[in-house]
């Protein structure tokens, strides 16, 4: 499937920034987060402030950093300011610029933008759950391009790359295609020695196992932040395991 268009991923930043923001604002800083365990409220916020710090570095140096100064201990003001200087780096490029990323085919600003879009999403779920709030629904454009993201990127490159994260679950795969479906998009997926090949797919029906769900629901399951309640399994249940662990080893 086509990505988002930077622009467009910008706004749903924006967003969900500010859905972020107004979460982590209402909550107790030493309140926990049921959806990442030993995480504090304001663990989250830190964590997601020096995200921010070194995307905007990678950006602005073309490079890695090799260090990151501290951030503000008041949550918000940590989120305020490192945001700032993440958007600030942002439009002071074109998403086609130069910057150093972990994925070696896209070297691009327009990555970060994409991941940052994504990374933020995830961590307001975090927030509203920490906080006591209703869930704000998950724009199906962006949750959309963020099954896509955990997929193609988080285990199909990944699992390429980042061999340890997935330890001995390599080793003697079971070679099977699994579907993964929205209403919108399909996925086949395949576990080789070499790695998962994922590739788009025309329907959700041409594999031995099925993960099948609305695009918000399923993206959240992808990342462990729900149950199964929104999403349905089908097909043979050693496959599903092996999709389950596979999945959960890229998302970590």
């Amino acid at each position: 499937m086509g990505g988002m268009d930077s622009s467009l991923l910008l706004s749903r930043l924006d967003n969900d920034f500010a859905l972020l923001r107004a979460a982590v604002a209402s909550a107790d800083p030493t309140a926990k987060v049921p959806s990442c365990p030993g995480w504090t409220v304001a663990d989250l916020a830190e964590h997601v402030a020096m995200v921010y710090l070194h995307k905007a570095e990678c950006i602005r140096l073309g490079a890695f950093p090799e260090s990151l100064p501290t951030v503000d201990p008041d949550p918000v003001k940590a989120l305020d300011q490192t945001y700032a200087t993440l958007t600030a780096q942002f439009a002071a490029h074109s998403p086609t610029d130069h910057a150093a990323t972990w994925h070696e085919p896209d070297q691009t600003v327009g990555f970060w933008i994409r991941r940052m879009a994504q990374e933020t999403v995830i961590h307001r779920v975090d927030a509203e759950l920490a906080a006591g709030l209703p869930v704000s629904p998950i724009p199906q454009d962006l949750a959309m391009d963020g099954v896509d993201e955990v997929l193609k990127l988080f285990l199909g490159y990944g699992s390429t790359v980042w061999e340890d994260d997935f330890g001995t679950l390599l080793d003697s795969p079971d070679p099977r295609p699994v579907s993964v479906s929205t209403s919108h998009h399909a996925w086949t997926l395949s576990a080789t020695s070499f790695g998962v090949e994922v590739s788009d797919a025309v329907t959700g029906f041409g594999g031995d196992a099925l993960v099948s769900g609305e695009a918000g629901p399923l993206l959240l399951w992808l990342w462990n932040r729900a149950d199964d309640g929104g999403v349905r399994l089908s097909g043979d249940p050693a496959l599903l395991e092996q999709f389950h662990s596979l999945r959960t080893a890229a998302t970590q």
